[in-house]
Order: structure tokens, then C-alpha cells, then sequence
């Protein structure tokens, strides 16, 4: 009978690590290209590809927001009157999370995963984490005025979306619509 517990012990073992490797691999994926999208947002018609220049004064804000200098000096955005879509990457723990963020009116309309790289805090892409970003703007301190539920294993993942969202509302607040 010791064989067999032993035996049962080490299928129980053998399972646990092939579950803990598969959903590891089920986290990491593309949930949307990025152009799919922008066609989404845009119903098919995206406007052209604007640039933003990330110097100065910009920069030194860019930098607190995101806690460490931008990795690069420029960022890629689409805008249509008064609404700008913003297509930006942060690291999680280890790899970058890409959203998509939409903003309307300074106040962000959606926010979306679209490619998440990391192991594990995937549950950041879901509507009901997601949803909690709608309608929020910045303050005065460049925090969203409304809090962020976080989700207890996916701490880094909803940092760098918050981040992300912060970004995006700080970034349309320097263009003209």
C-alpha cells in the first residue's frame, strides 16, 4: 500500500506542474491585433497615423508617470475630433503588457489588453477588471480621479495598465483636437 500512496503522490505532483505550465502558457497571448482594434474603434475607417514627440517638458512628465525614462521618442496615435486612440506598451513584471486606449472628451472612453506577454496576472484583460478605467480622467497630481480595484496575484500587471491609462489621458491632454 506505501507504493501505491507514493505513486498517487507523484501523479498528484506530475499533474499540479503540467496545470501550472499550461495556464502559464494560456496568460501570454495576443487577445487583438493592434489594427483590428483600431478598425474596431474606428468602424472600419481609422484616421492616419499621427506622431507624438516625447522632449522636454513632455518627457520629465512621461518619465513620472511611467516611474523610469520612455523607451522611445515618439509614440504613434490616431484621432478624430475630440477622441484619440493611443496603442501603448509597459512592462509588467518581466514583458510588456500592449493596450489599446481610447480617449474621448480627457476621460478615458475604453481600455483594452491587446497583447499580454507575462505568466501570470492576465486577469487585467477581462471586462470586469477593465471596466473600472471608464469615464476616469487625471487630476491635478496626474493619478485617475476614481481608484483602481486591484487583483491579488496580478499586482504588476494592473500597475502597468493604470500606468498606461495615465499616459494615454496625460498625452491627449497635449494635443488639439
Amino acid at each position: 500500500m506505501a507504493g501505491f500512496s507514493t505513486f498517487q503522490n507523484m501523479k498528484y505532483t506530475i499533474t499540479t506542474i503540467l496545470f501550472l505550465i499550461a495556464s502559464s502558457a494560456l496568460a501570454r497571448g495576443t487577445y487583438q491585433e493592434p489594427k483590428d482594434f483600431l478598425n474596431n474603434i474606428f468602424k472600419n475607417n481609422p484616421p492616419a497615423i499621427k506622431k507624438m514627440w516625447i522632449t522636454g517638458k513632455t518627457r520629465e512628465v512621461v518619465t513620472e508617470i511611467l516611474q523610469h525614462k520612455p523607451s522611445r521618442l515618439r509614440v504613434n496615435y490616431w484621432q478624430k475630433g475630440s477622441r484619440s486612440v493611443w496603442i501603448l506598451d509597459e512592462i509588467g513584471k518581466e514583458q510588456p503588457v500592449t493596450a489599446g486606449i481610447v480617449i474621448n472628451n480627457g476621460k478615458i472612453e475604453r481600455v483594452k489588453v491587446l497583447i499580454f506577454r507575462e505568466s501570470r496576472g492576465d486577469e487585467i484583460r477581462h471586462p470586469f477588471f477593465v471596466k473600472q478605467f471608464s469615464q476616469a480622467a487625471l487630476n491635478k497630481q496626474l493619478q485617475l480621479d476614481h481608484s483602481i480595484d486591484g487583483i491579488s496575484g496580478a499586482t504588476l500587471s494592473v500597475r502597468a495598465l493604470t500606468k498606461l491609462s495615465r499616459l494615454a489621458l496625460y498625452l491627449s491632454q497635449q494635443i488639439k483636437p
